[in-house]
């Protein structure tokens, strides 16, 4: 009996986890070296794979930044080009760096849109609890929207090129078009991260941007020289951040260097990183 007894006992223990001393759960606790905390540089380029990452498993996102800028100049050089230069081709070499810059400056509102998806699905609050450099998460939106503004200046260009658009810069003048343009965008992106902790829905972020960026864009040099406009409305379009961006951009594909618009450009994204970084950054330790 007490043999049966004792085999019961083994055969409802035996499914049971066996018993770990103390001593040999500390050990296993703190026998490893903790991992090092990431470097800042390494935390937001891993948030930017993060968000690349999103485009390649949803590669509609890059409609934006493919269809819609093709459209856009074909749209523009087409219709307005006969009126306004004389011929397509004259005005394609003023258009394309200008619808360029729209382009791109549009596109940065996405970064805002994906930060408030990213809140309301509850991923923000595992991001904060991270040992991990505060800004990563913010900075890898915005090196990850990066990508997007040099897919979206390659097609434009290829398309110009195919139409008649000959830059004077040649290659050096181009690339460094496009890169204080995405330098900008950058800088200007951190506007639509603040709109994006602020608002509470993803459509709420796309409608106070494109409030914002419409009347920015359209009221630039963009698509016509600021002489032709009323005196009051001239007084604006030559202080707009996009009429110095697009004026350095042109200049620069044209081979020259338009030392004052670049300065421009550069002072206004150091003021958005400076102002709207910082706000950013407080809603995002307080939200």
């Amino acid at each position: 009996m007490s043999t049966a007894t004792s085999t019961a006992n083994t055969g409802a223990r035996a499914g049971e986890p066996a018993p770990v001393a103390t001593e040999s759960l500390a050990e296993l606790l703190v026998s490893g070296q903790r991992p090092p905390r990431p470097s800042a540089w390494s935390a937001s380029l891993t948030f930017g794979w993060r968000a690349v990452l999103k485009i390649k498993h949803v590669p509609e996102q890059l409609f934006d930044v493919t269809a819609f800028p093709v459209m856009m100049v074909l749209m523009y050089t087409y219709l307005f080009g006969g009126a306004l230069a004389g011929s397509t081709t004259e005005y394609l070499q003023f258009l394309l760096p200008g619808i360029l810059v729209m382009n791109v400056v549009m596109i940065t509102m996405y970064t805002g849109v994906s930060v408030n998806t990213d809140i309301e699905k509850g991923v923000f609050d595992r991001f904060r609890t991270l040992p991990i450099w505060r800004p990563a998460a913010m900075v890898g939106y915005l090196l990850g929207d990066m990508l997007r503004y040099a897919i979206a200046s390659v097609v434009m260009l290829t398309l110009g090129l195919v139409m008649g658009f000959r830059p004077d810069g040649g290659v050096a003048g181009v690339l460094a078009g496009v890169a204080l343009l995405v330098v900008f965008s950058f800088a200007f992106s951190w506007t639509w991260t603040m709109f994006g902790l602020m608002l509470r829905s993803e459509k709420s972020v796309m409608g106070v941007s494109m409030m914002v960026i419409f009347p920015l864009t359209f009221l630039s040099n963009i698509f016509v020289d600021p002489r032709t406009m009323p005196g009051w409305l001239q007084a604006f379009v030559n202080n707009s951040p996009i009429t110095h961006l697009s004026s350095a951009v042109r200049g620069l594909m044209a081979g020259e260097w338009p030392a004052d618009e670049i300065a421009w450009s550069l002072g206004w994204a150091g003021l958005f990183v400076l102002v709207f970084g910082t706000v950013t950054m407080r809603l995002y330790n307080r939200k």
